[in-house]
Order: C-alpha cells, then structure tokens, then sequence
C-alpha cells in the first residue's frame, strides 16, 4: 500500500488499487491537476515492488534472466523485459546498478513471484535475491520544470543528466537517490527513492519546498502517459510480444530471449511485426477492450483510452493488425460505432520524448 495514506488524505486523495497495492487515484480536480504538471512539475507517489541482488554473480545472472544489458557502473540503469518461451513479456522491470547490490522495480503484483522464481534457478551462482518494497518509497517529478525542482531542494548532488543514471544526495535531513527518468509523460522527469521513514518528509519537500509542485495520482499519470504515447504494463505491455509494442529502449538485439538460464528464442521478431500499437482520436471514449474495425472488418482492440485534458478530445491507444487496410476505422462504445481517426504519436508534445514511444 501507500506510505503516506494520512498525508495524501490531507491532500484529498481518493484511493484505489494497482496490482494489488493502494494508490492515489486523484485529489480532485483531475484536469486542474493534469494541466499543472504539463506547465510546471507534479508530483505522484508510486507503488513498485522492489528486489534487492547481492553476490559476487549478481551482474551476470541478472543479464542473462533479461532482454537488455545490465549495466555494470555504479550509478547507471536499464529497462528491460523478462519473456517467456513464446517470447511474451512475462513482466518489465527496471534495474539500477547500486555499487554492491542491483536494485530491481517492477510492477507490485510481480515482485514476490519473480523473486522467487529467480531464486529456484540461482544453482551455484553467488547470487541472494530479497524482496525490499516496503522498505523504500518512490516519488515520481514530472513536468517542464522538474530540473529546476529538483535543483531547488535536492543538496550534495546535482541532477543525473543521463537517461536512468541516477545521483545521491540529501532532501532535509533524508538520504535520496534521484533518477533520471524515461519521460514517461512525456515531460522530463525524474524518481526520488528514499527509505521509507523518510517518506513523509521528502513528500513535503518535493511539494512545498523550492518549487512549489502540484500532487498528482495515477489518474493523471495514466492520461499523461497515453498523450505521451507510452505503453504501461497493465494495459499494453503485460503478455505482448515486445516487438509488437516497438518497444526498441527495452532490447538488446544481439542477446536471445531469456528463461532462467536457458536460451529459448531470439528476442525480435523475425520478419516484421504482427500487430503495432496506434494512436485513434475517436468521437466518444471506448472501454479497454472495445473493438476496432476497418470498415466491416475487426482488426483490434483498444488497450486503453482517457479524455485527454490537452487535446480536449477522446483518445485512446489500440493494438491492431499490422498490415491495416485503408478503410474508415470506427470504435465499438456501448454497441454503437464510432468514428476513430488513426493519429501520429505523441498525441501531446511536451518537454521530453517518452523512451517507450513505439519504434517500427
């Protein structure tokens, strides 16, 4: 659950549950919100699961479980897949090179199960791997002005300039890492780890002290992520097939696709694509789920849709046939069919180009 449920309380918050963890849903005023953070810098408190791996082997087995190279300096990090035999995305992860020890995020309904997983295959490699999220808070800057944020608060470091490098300093009194993001939002971005005692302070500090930043929840997070044209692993990434999704920042090319140590497949797709993933402006918002046609022929789903505050319209991503015909697309909403407009993305420019906006 969340660290700080009597904080965002005082903040207004409304609750609700991602994998299998209590979040902040919105403190009202959702597109109030939506705006702040896409002019100045927002705030959000995210609910990962973390794994901690130590050994003397722990660089190595992690490279050869994931789809992307882990990095080997202090202070560097990469995004990655673990796939199963079919080469579907099992879970996406973030791993952080932390001197002695990898610090590994997932999605929360992931971390104990790859935990375990991981630990059944170890076999004689000096690898230990531990479950941590409730021993850490993550607190997510986003927005135009998060450098400058940053900047105004953090002490004895300055921003990582490096996509997912990271720094350590002081916020107050607490020890943080900060991280530079992936622009997820499509703004720049950055994440403030800190134990999770220190959580209640670095929240205050990250919104009242220097820049003043506007709380957000995941409401807000998940329009900003689709106008940026970002894949979440709830919604477009959890049992895809990578290239499917152009998630190109999350491979390696050169490396197969890994199940505990053996190679099953390589990791792109040969030939091209069976599906990619688009952007539809439609003329009411669809369910996830709701169908896609072209003309009278079904060719996808819509994976997840918001009404977007910036474009003042519907939008919504789906997942359709690779080889889409030229045909009129419509959305099934309620039965009926929509009209939906196959549009470019991102649907919003904003300060920073999301890592995960889909590659072909």
């Amino acid at each position: 659950m969340t660290v700080l449920s009597e904080v965002h309380e005082v903040h207004g918050a409304t609750f609700r549950e991602v994998g299998g963890r209590r979040v902040v849903d919105h403190y009202g005023r959702s597109e109030r919100t939506h705006r702040a953070v896409r002019n100045v810098v927002g705030v959000c408190e995210f609910g990962y699961g973390v794994l901690v791996v130590t050994g003397e082997d722990r660089v190595e087995y992690v490279d050869n479980a994931i789809s992307n190279d882990v990095p080997t300096d202090d202070g560097h990090g990469c995004y990655a897949l673990l796939l199963d035999p079919d080469g579907r995305v099992e879970t996406d992860m973030y791993v952080y090179n932390a001197g002695e020890r990898l610090l590994v995020f997932t999605p929360p309904q992931r971390a104990e199960s790859l935990a375990e997983e991981w630990s059944e295959k170890t076999f004689i490699q000096d690898v230990e791997i531990s479950v941590a999220t409730d021993d850490f808070a993550v607190f997510g800057v986003h927005g135009p002005k998060s450098t400058e944020k940053i900047a105004s608060v953090l002490h004895q470091a300055s921003s990582p300039e490096e996509l997912l490098s990271f720094n350590r300093g002081e916020l107050g009194d607490a020890g943080v890492t900060v991280i530079r993001t992936d622009n997820l939002s499509g703004e720049e971005s950055y994440d403030v780890v800190c134990a999770a005692e220190d959580a209640e302070p670095v929240f205050d500090t990250l919104v009242n002290r220097g820049l003043n930043a506007v709380p957000f929840g995941y409401r807000t997070w998940e329009t900003l992520t689709l106008e940026a044209g970002s894949p979440l692993f709830e919604t477009e990434i959890e049992g895809r097939l990578p290239n499917d999704l152009g998630l190109r920042n999350a491979l390696d090319f050169e490396k197969g696709c890994y199940v505990g140590q053996e190679v099953v497949s390589r990791i792109e797709n040969r030939g091209h694509p069976t599906q990619r993933l688009v952007g539809l402006t439609v003329g009411a918002r669809p369910e996830p789920g709701a169908a896609v046609f072209a003309g009278d022929e079904h060719v996808g789903e819509v994976t997840r849709a918001v009404d977007s505050p910036m474009r003042e319209a519907p939008l919504a991503l789906a997942a359709v046939d690779w080889d889409l015909p030229e045909a009129a697309l419509t959305v099934r909403v309620d039965g009926d069919a929509v009209e939906a407009e196959r549009t470019s993305l991102p649907f919003v420019e904003g300060s920073a180009t999301s890592a995960r906006l889909p590659t072909y």
